[in-house]
Order: structure tokens, then C-alpha cells, then sequence
């Protein structure tokens, strides 16, 4: 069984902070990082006002879209940068898009995209889609059906399960297990993929090897799109790893990275720019002079029209790197990342840049 990790996240933005304070040191700059933990959604502005109050204004934000949200709306972080480094929420990015947030996750769009990328490549072009009821696997839903359409894949058909997670904790929890998801998949129509939607990790992981037709999944289990993955080694990955499993004493998980890229960006952009206040670093993050290294073969930089970092995605299984996306052949007159997510014509967020 695999330990239980109750750090996620902020380990790697202490990470980050170590390697940004190696080259501010030389440079005279200085780094600290101060944590702030809301254990309650009604907690928030109280916890955040405190570190807005005293000046704050570069904020890595673990949180989810609705918390997220409400911390940029706050009227003392209008002036505020918000890097978000948690929530793939694609309406953050769109409808309900902010001027003071930046996000160094990637969207549902962008994850969806790269699967979709690599099942045109394989020419798995039906796909058989089963997702959770919950909001956040909607969303994902939603992503993958705008994604099939776009690189020429088609859902052959669609269902929904709620998985009691009582059953799986009796005596016969297993029995129930390997009735029930031969049953959900039963009688599909012909496909070549099963794409499972399921964020929470419900039931998902109980579809493999329980299916009534032989068939591999891709989505939130099986095959999955990815920030980072313990298995990824190129551009130098191992040597991140390396690091970070000296100082955490465990793998660096996806949720850690998201953090340290965050923190990375705001080093990156004191570092290059010179500056660092907050309107000046905003302008900087901006401009076509920013990119920050992300162990990924190319510099990472933000999107103008949604404040969205560009960035390669991993395509990996439990254990092993399958690929990466964009895949060779999809291309963009600007930058072959683009390709991943809403491109600038597609954009429903109404902010100026």
C-alpha cells in the first residue's frame, strides 16, 4: 500500500525556496516563504487578510476554484499576484478568469487535450466514457468532450456511477467490486478506449482488470495526463528528484511540483526582471522576456489572453512515462504548447492584459 502523504504541495515549494535562495544569494537577493493553512473554507479571508495587511503580495495558492476565487476577490489582493497552483477549473481560465491570477496548473482543457492528442496518434478514435457524478469530474467531462471533437475522436457512448464506498470495506466488499463494474461496462457500444473520469479516486481504479470486454482506460486511472510523475526522467527530471527526495524523503508527486513551478516562476521573474514588487514582476510575467525552466525541454511561459502557464504534459501509467503532448504533428503557428487548452481565438476570459 502506498503511504498516505499529508504534505502535498508545500514541500515543494520549500524546495523552491532553497533553490531560489542558491541564486539570490549571489545576486543579493533574499527569499522567505510563509504558510498559511485555512482548515475551513470560512477560515480563508481571515487567515490571508493577516499576510495581505502586512504587505504580501506574491501568493502561491493551493486551493480549489471556489476558494480561489473568493481569496482574488478580496479587495486588499486587487494589487496582489496569485499564482494557482492546485485547481485545473478551466472556468478560472474563461468565464471566470481574474486579473491578479496566474495559473501554474495546467486546465482540464490541457489535460484533456494531450490524452486526446495521443489517442488520435494511436488511432483509438471511439471512445467508451465512464465518470463520477461529482462537479469536478463534470468539469473533466466537459473537457474531454470539447477535446474528442477537436482531434477527430468521438464518444461512442456515455455513463455515469456513483460508487458506495461502504461496499468495497465489508467482507465480501471485493465480490461486490468484481460484480458491479463488469455490470457498468457491460454491452457498450464497439469502442477501442475506455476514458474514465473519476478525480476523487471513487471507483475508478476498480474498472481495471474488471471490465466485461478486455480494454485499456486512459483519464483520471490508466493512462493519465500529468503535470510531473515520479517515473519521468528527461530534461533533467532525475535531477529534481533527486533533490526533493533528499529533503522530503518521498517522491515528488504532482501537487509538489505544481507548488514548486510556482514558486520557480516568482524566483525566475525577480531574478530576470530585476524587480520586486508586485506590479512590476505582473508586467514582467507578461512579457515575452519571461520563461522559467520546468524540466521539460523548453522554457514555460504565460499565455497573454487567460494567464496560463504553457507547458508539456505527461502521459504516464501508474509506474511507467508512456509519452508526452503535444504530440509530434500537431502544430501551431506560435508555440506547438498551444495546442493544449484554449487557444487565443477560443478564450471567453475578458480581462485586459
Amino acid at each position: 500500500m502506498e503511504p498516505i502523504i499529508t504534505d502535498k504541495g508545500i514541500v515543494g515549494a520549500r524546495q523552491a525556496i532553497a533553490e531560489n535562495l542558491t541564486t539570490g544569494r549571489i545576486l543579493g537577493h533574499g527569499y522567505t516563504l510563509e504558510e498559511r493553512v485555512a482548515t475551513l473554507a470560512t477560515d480563508l479571508p481571515s487567515v490571508v487578510r493577516d499576510v495581505l495587511i502586512a504587505g504580501k503580495r506574491l501568493i502561491v495558492a493551493d486551493l480549489e476554484a471556489p476558494d480561489l476565487i473568493a481569496l482574488a476577490d478580496m479587495p486588499e489582493a486587487k494589487d496582489a499576484i496569485i499564482l494557482n497552483a492546485r485547481s485545473s477549473n478551466d472556468d478560472l481560465r474563461g468565464v471566470n478568469c481574474r486579473q491578479n491570477v496566474f495559473h501554474v496548473a495546467p486546465s482540464w482543457a490541457m489535460r484533456a487535450d494531450a490524452i486526446a492528442q495521443y489517442m488520435a496518434w494511436k488511432q483509438w478514435k471511439r471512445w467508451f466514457l465512464v465518470h463520477g457524478e461529482k462537479p469536478v469530474d463534470l468539469e473533466y467531462v466537459a473537457a474531454l468532450e470539447r477535446s474528442a471533437k477537436r482531434f477527430g475522436s468521438k464518444i461512442v457512448e456515455k455513463r455515469s456511477y456513483s460508487f458506495d464506498a461502504g461496499n468495497r470495506r465489508t467482507d465480501t466488499g471485493h465480490q461486490q467490486i468484481q460484480t458491479q463494474m463488469p455490470q457498468l461496462t457491460q454491452g457498450a457500444v464497439e469502442h477501442d478506449i475506455m476514458v474514465v473520469v473519476d478525480v476523487e479516486e471513487s471507483f475508478g481504479e476498480y474498472l481495471m482488470w474488471r471490465t466485461s470486454v478486455a480494454m485499456p482506460t486512459v483519464g483520471t486511472q490508466g493512462l493519465m495526463a500529468l503535470a510531473w510523475h515520479r517515473s519521468y526522467e528527461q530534461y533533467g527530471g532525475m535531477q529534481l528528484h533527486s533533490r526533493f527526495e533528499k529533503a522530503a524523503k518521498r517522491s515528488m508527486v504532482e501537487r509538489d511540483y505544481m507548488a514548486w513551478l510556482a514558486v520557480r516562476v516568482f524566483g525566475e521573474a525577480v531574478t530576470r526582471s530585476g524587480k520586486s514588487d508586485a506590479a512590476g514582476l505582473r508586467a514582467f510575467l507578461m512579457s515575452k522576456e519571461f520563461q522559467v525552466a520546468g524540466f521539460k525541454g523548453v522554457g514555460l511561459n504565460f499565455r497573454h489572453w487567460d494567464r496560463q502557464l504553457r507547458q508539456p504534459l505527461l502521459l504516464t501509467g501508474p509506474r511507467t512515462l508512456v509519452s508526452m503532448s503535444p504530440q509530434d504533428g500537431f502544430l501551431h503557428e506560435k508555440f506547438l504548447t498551444d495546442t493544449l487548452g484554449f487557444d487565443e481565438p477560443e478564450t471567453k476570459c475578458r480581462i485586459p492584459n
